[in-house]
């Protein structure tokens, strides 16, 4: 796995950059301060994953975000600040970042992360994830229920189980069956729901009560 950092703190980006170095399975691509740093390396490499600080001066990592992935909509991207803030977790999530991860987190938890999105999943800490609840369940009404979307016993399975923050391998190890048979129900829920990634599909499993908040 390739993976870039982008952060306007010199002394924390090679730091990160020194224990990726200690990783065998994953490969340090670059690191940059800068939106422009940043647009300027990714011509000459792409990498599987970015770490991108949410505030970068000049233009903010969320900005960022949306310009790498309009040009680039295969790299994963995990958010990653010191605000513990439902502003900058929401934003980052929505602009199309694959998960938040709070700086104070330790090196286990960041390579976890790092692994589980380049997977296609999304990592969300638990600080997240409540955040996250509390947002999309603000101003819902048992009335707004009524919209909800035929889904079989399978797709309620995994849609339950994706939004309790299962990864692909640990949904097919539950319902033993194949990855490749999760990643499909997968992609069909998004299609189905009209998601636009799994924040969505938690969004719809939480307003419509298939998980608890």
């Amino acid at each position: 796995m390739n993976v870039a950092i982008v952060d306007d703190h010199k002394m924390f980006r090679q730091g990160v950059e020194a224990m990726l170095d200690d990783i065998p399975e994953l490969s340090l691509a670059w690191g940059a301060s800068n939106s422009q740093e940043t647009l300027d390396k990714l011509n000459d490499q792409v990498p599987d994953v970015i770490l991108m600080d949410i505030t970068l001066g000049e233009e903010s990592g969320i900005t960022l975000t949306k310009k790498i992935l309009e040009s680039y909509p295969d790299i994963k991207i995990l958010g990653l600040s010191m605000h513990k803030e439902d502003n900058y977790i929401v934003k980052i999530l929505e602009s199309g970042a694959k998960g938040y991860l709070l700086k104070d987190a330790g090196s286990e938890e960041m390579v976890r992360a790092i692994k589980i999105v380049y997977e296609g999943d999304t990592y969300y800490s638990s600080h997240v994830t409540n955040v996250l609840m509390k947002h999309v369940t603000q101003g819902t009404r048992p009335s707004e229920k009524g919209d909800k979307i035929p889904l079989t016993a399978r797709e309620t399975e995994i849609l339950k189980l994706i939004a309790e923050e299962y990864s692909n391998p640990e949904i097919a190890k539950q319902l033993f069956i194949s990855i490749r048979t999760v990643d499909t129900h997968r992609r069909n829920l998004l299609d189905k729901l009209q998601a636009k990634n799994t924040a969505g599909l938690v969004k719809y499993a939480i307003r419509h009560g298939i998980i608890e908040n």
